[in-house]
């Protein structure tokens, strides 16, 4: 599977393609379509370029349809499922609950029943104080949605904060026939291993995965930012939280390595990343300096969002692995 940016006014053609499980748009300007495999995700993009889409290529030809509320998308080893809950009066715990509960009682009934990669998008992430702050909340909901859940087998995932005013929960997936398998950084405390003070819920999530052996897939990278150990490094530094963060991402490829030594041993032409910014303002100086210590292959894309606490100012995730011919 090839994960891969584009623009966004190729979107008919991609669509056309019987080989492409998902295509990704952002922010109010992305094109419009009803096709199952299209999902606009509601953070807006911090640069001028022309506008992007991201485009999932699947192996062999995709299926795709709906099942009440989850849109989905098969090439029979791997799925794309997505699915959208309003908050309501109840609030972003009962629409994370609900959301993840009609996740799995979709899983359960298909032949790819191993999630790999969960993103999770939500407005005002961190409303909120103590332990009723926005995200704390959804991450009790998920796990009560999810029900039983085994930490050796949890999904590298994103939770970010969209800026649009809208109690809208978007959730969308990435799964196998085969599972994956978990990857943890060594210069991090395991998200699910968190101690009380983030919550009466422990994060769920890898912090990156491993695709299923024999499978043509990248690194799936979670959102990572500057936690060291548990804690948020660098809050009154931007560039070093940039450092930091980057940093965290050498280690996880590093350590995927072990396993999986074909994977390249820096970021380049093979990987893809989406940098979360949450300050509108700031992102020339994040583009600078990512253009400085990057290399200059690696596609990325910066979006306005908010990261899971207040005083981080950017998280970047993606994907890593061999460029394609």
């Amino acid at each position: 599977m090839e994960f891969r940016y584009a623009a966004a006014d190729t979107l008919p053609r991609q669509l056309a393609d019987d080989r492409v499980l998902a295509v990704l748009g952002f922010g109010s300007s992305a094109p419009a379509s009803d096709d199952p495999r299209w999902l606009r995700v509601p953070l807006q993009p911090l640069d001028d370029a022309p506008p992007l889409i991201e485009v999932w290529h699947a192996r062999g030809p995709v299926r795709h349809g709906r099942d009440g509320e989850v849109a989905w998308a098969s090439d029979g080893g791997l799925l794309f499922g997505a699915i959208e809950v309003d908050e309501g009066h109840a609030g972003i715990e009962d629409a994370a609950g609900r959301a993840y509960a009609r996740m799995a009682a979709f899983m359960a009934g298909r032949d790819t029943p191993h999630l790999l990669r969960i993103w999770n998008y939500m407005d005002a992430i961190t409303l909120g104080e103590g332990d009723e702050e926005r995200y704390r909340r959804f991450c009790v909901g998920r796990v009560a949605g999810m029900g039983a859940l085994d930490a050796a087998r949890l999904p590298a995932a994103t939770a970010i904060g969209s800026c649009d005013g809208r109690r809208r929960l978007q959730v969308y997936w990435l799964a196998s026939r085969e599972p994956g398998t978990p990857v943890e950084n060594p210069r991090q405390v395991s998200a699910y291993r968190y101690p009380r003070q983030y919550g009466p819920q422990s994060p769920s999530f890898a912090r990156a995965m491993l695709p299923p052996a024999g499978s043509a897939m990248p690194l799936l990278l979670s959102g990572t930012a500057a936690i060291v150990g548990h804690a948020s490094q660098h809050s009154d530094s931007l560039q070093a939280q940039l450092d930091e963060t980057l940093a965290n991402l050498d280690s996880l490829v590093a350590t995927a390595r072990r396993q999986a030594p074909e994977l390249p041993a820096a970021l380049g032409a093979g990987s893809l990343l989406k940098v979360y910014v949450r300050d509108r303002e700031a992102a020339p100086a994040v583009a600078a300096h990512l253009a400085a210590r990057l290399d200059p292959a690696v596609p990325r894309l910066l979006l306005h969002a908010q990261v899971c606490r207040r005083e981080l100012q950017v998280e970047i995730d993606g994907v890593h692995g061999l460029a394609q011919a």
